[in-house]
């Protein structure tokens, strides 16, 4: 893929207005697979009964969906050299369909694990492709509205989640939690074959075997690992996925860095600009899926909501992260990412030490609030973050940097889902031990503190936002511009 530096095509030859068509067919097809990422959950105690199998169980089908993702997203850089960028996307948007229509004619649970790791196989490249590809076809000095509009997903889609599942796990059946993404993915196939550009394919040497073998293991074990470590992070199960995680990581890095083409691009970690963005990144991370995995708890556990009023609380969150994440991309045009990751994150730390001191008689209104500002400071910062990760590198590493931090990003958001859930039950313990009599109560300061934890991650995350600069921009010669209208062939 040769291209200029932000895009394939200079502005004024390739407005955003022309690239609307194949942004809605990237739009779509993110959407539905971010989305199935938090339906399932709400789902599981109607699929305990309906499948006769235990939650222990079926429980898998939500690990085996987000261990197969975590598998396959290295690979994602180097298909979309090797064979195009569109041609990979529309294949893991088909591979995601047909996985779904098999979740819906599941009849037991190891049929549902297997075809929900079906899916993770397909979906896992989805997100960092269209991130890759989306980049390339912003025209310059649009670069941060163009993700902004690609990053609406990002933020309602987990958030829209519960709402869908919840609605139709107690008016339909949890069968339509899968069979919803049919006429989507079919949609999003349409639309991809008919709008994207087919961008020119790299010229790539073999696969990194050995590479290809160590990162799924690195990135699954891992993920399965901290996943376990929500239950206890000295289980057997948990030392043996950091264990062999953390060995075929290490063997991973060693075998990348003596590579001249890795399969995984490590070497821009020597790009300060690059290193201080991702660590930002994994920050805002902890806090985003902290708030969605906490806040839905605490209103059926404490409150005693339904999965589905629960998933409705969560609205203003997904509203104003939509609200806000286009303007995020815009104003990254002018002013670069310090300013609005600073902004957003202290946002979040806010709004974390507001939900800290949230109980069981506090009004929904004051639960909401809250929210709204957690999805107002997601939407201000996190596209700004990730168009400077990416414009941190260099150009010819575009989709082999969307891989890395996707494939970071998944193990990131097993940590914090595992490791505030850790906190959490520590807390019940502690206060259940110190002699508080009610459960309520003191649940209710367990999760308080939880969030104020939540609210201190944040804050390291602005100050880290402090020393965010602009990266320079770079150069490509004339000649690797491809003309706009080869550009929208198909």
């Amino acid at each position: 893929m040769s291209a200029s530096p932000q895009g394939a095509v200079p502005e004024e030859a390739f407005s955003v207005k022309t690239i609307i068509a194949p942004l809605v067919s990237i739009i779509v097809g993110m959407f539905m697979v971010i989305l199935d990422g938090t339906a399932m959950n709400v789902a599981l105690p109607g699929l305990v009964k309906d499948l006769n199998s235990p939650l222990s169980t079926l429980s898998w089908s939500v690990t085996g969906y987000a261990l197969a993702q975590a598998a396959v997203i290295p690979l994602a850089g180097w298909l979309s050299e090797r064979f195009g960028a569109k041609q990979v996307f529309l294949f893991s948007i088909i591979m995601f369909t047909i996985g779904s229509g098999l979740c819906a004619l599941a009849g037991t649970a190891e049929q549902l694990i297997a075809f929900r790791v079906l899916q993770g196989l397909g979906g896992g490249m989805v997100a960092p492709i269209a991130m890759a590809f989306t980049y390339r076809l912003s025209p310059p000095g649009k670069v941060g509205t163009i993700m902004g509009m690609i990053g609406i997903p990002m933020l309602l889609a987990p958030a829209l989640g519960p709402i869908v599942a919840g609605w139709l796990v107690d008016y339909a059946s949890w069968k339509w939690i899968f069979l919803i993404n049919l006429p989507i993915g079919v949609i999003g196939v349409l639309l991809g074959l008919r709008t994207l550009p087919k961008l020119d394919r790299s010229r790539v040497p073999g696969l990194d075997t050995l590479g290809m073998v160590l990162a799924p293991i690195a990135f699954a074990s891992l993920a399965y690992g901290v996943s376990e470590g929500g239950v206890s992070w000295t289980s057997t199960k948990t030392l043996t996925g950091l264990a062999v995680g953390g060995i075929a990581l290490i063997l991973f890095i060693i075998v990348e860095l003596r590579r001249e083409q890795p399969l995984l691009e490590l070497r821009v970690f020597r790009s300060p600009d690059f290193t201080r963005g991702i660590v930002v990144q994994w920050i805002s991370q902890i806090a985003l899926f902290g708030s969605f995995f906490l806040v839905p708890m605490f209103l059926q556990q404490a409150k005693g909501y339904s999965a589905f009023d629960s998933g409705l609380i969560m609205l203003p969150q997904a509203l104003a992260s939509g609200i806000f994440m286009p303007l995020g991309g815009r104003l990254f045009d002018k002013v670069g990412a310090r300013p609005l990751v600073m902004t957003g994150m202290g946002l979040v730390t806010v709004a974390a030490f507001l939900l800290s001191g949230i109980n069981a008689d506090s009004s929904t209104v004051a639960i909401m609030i809250p929210l709204a500002m957690i999805g107002a400071g997601m939407g201000f910062s996190m596209m700004p973050l990730n168009t400077h990760i990416i414009q941190s590198a260099p150009l010819h590493l575009v989709n082999r940097v969307t891989s890395l931090t996707g494939a970071a990003q998944q193990v990131m958001t097993s940590f914090a889902v595992a490791g505030l859930s850790t906190i959490l039950t520590s807390r019940m313990t502690h206060y259940t031990e110190a002699g508080n009599a009610n459960p309520l109560q003191a649940f209710s300061q367990s999760f308080g503190d939880t969030f104020l934890f939540v609210a201190g991650i944040a804050v390291i995350g602005a100050v880290v936002g402090l020393v965010l600069r602009r990266p320079k921009k770079a150069e490509a010669p004339p000649a690797e511009m491809p003309d706009p209208a080869m550009m929208m062939g198909h």
